[in-house]
């Protein structure tokens, strides 16, 4: 085996998503650790059951769907490998819900909520623990960057930092797929942000997109494997979204 195998790897296996060669690497890789296996298997059954469901689903509702749903969302809560299976409980769900109300129970009122990567949560999760640790006087910043030795030692190449920007630390985070990396400036504009570059686990190319807003605003891209999110206070959002936007532009 050539590649290491990765959470990635094992989500493409389960969807049934990875080319022959790449498939039977991960099982001769999972044959080797049965507890793993074991839980693959237990996705693949959940995988099946809930396709059977969505397959059979009748205007009078089905209460296996419904508990398939629920199997799911426990499985889902215990790993965090079946994001893609997530969208099939939520169809799942809202098939029986449909014909729930067909049925003769009522109106369903259905409220969407926005979803974002995993990886915008550990930005707002180091954005806070770097708001902790400038208010500590016995924890050191180190306001000096080399994009050239954090590209050495983690494979991440960070943006072009503005020249009017004002940088103020650089930590090193544990991530899932291997170190990531938040940088704390003082932008022009904008106040205290913190940038945040993290591998993801797939491979993709993305525009700048607004993230959650409560507290912080924050903006999110993804240029090729690795994912950048740009935090800062509230209120902010359309200049954050403008300097994610600059940001991007300086790695192409």
């Amino acid at each position: 085996m050539t590649d290491p195998v990765t959470d990635a790897d094992l989500d493409a296996y389960v969807d049934e998503q990875l080319p022959p060669m790449r498939r039977i690497e991960v099982e001769a890789w999972l044959a080797a650790r049965p507890v793993l296996a074991a839980r693959a298997m237990a996705d693949l059954r959940i995988r099946d059951e809930l396709r059977l469901a969505l397959a059979g689903a009748r205007p009078t509702g089905r209460p296996e769907t419904t508990e398939a749903a629920r199997r799911l969302d426990w499985a889902l809560a215990r790993d965090r490998r079946l994001r893609g299976l997530s969208r099939i409980a939520a169809a799942a769900a809202l098939v029986g819900a449909g014909w729930a109300a067909h049925a003769g129970l009522g109106p369903t009122r259905v409220t969407a909520s926005p979803s974002y990567p995993a990886y915008v949560a550990e930005a707002l999760q180091a954005h806070g623990a770097t708001a902790v640790r400038a208010a500590m006087t016995s924890q050191r910043e180190t306001p000096w960057l080399d994009p050239a030795e954090i590209r050495s030692a983690t494979g991440i190449v960070m943006p072009r930092v503005p020249g009017d920007w004002r940088v103020r630390d650089a930590q090193i985070f544990p991530s899932p797929n291997g170190p990531s990396v938040e940088l704390a400036a003082e932008a022009e504009g904008i106040g205290p942000v913190s940038l945040f570059a993290v591998r993801p686990g797939w491979f993709d190319v993305t525009g700048p997109t607004r993230g959650p807003e409560d507290r912080t605003a924050s903006a999110y891209f993804q240029i090729g494997d690795v994912a950048y999110v740009l935090v800062a206070g509230p209120e902010t959002g359309a200049a954050l979204e403008a300097a994610a936007a600059d940001l991007a532009r300086s790695l192409r």
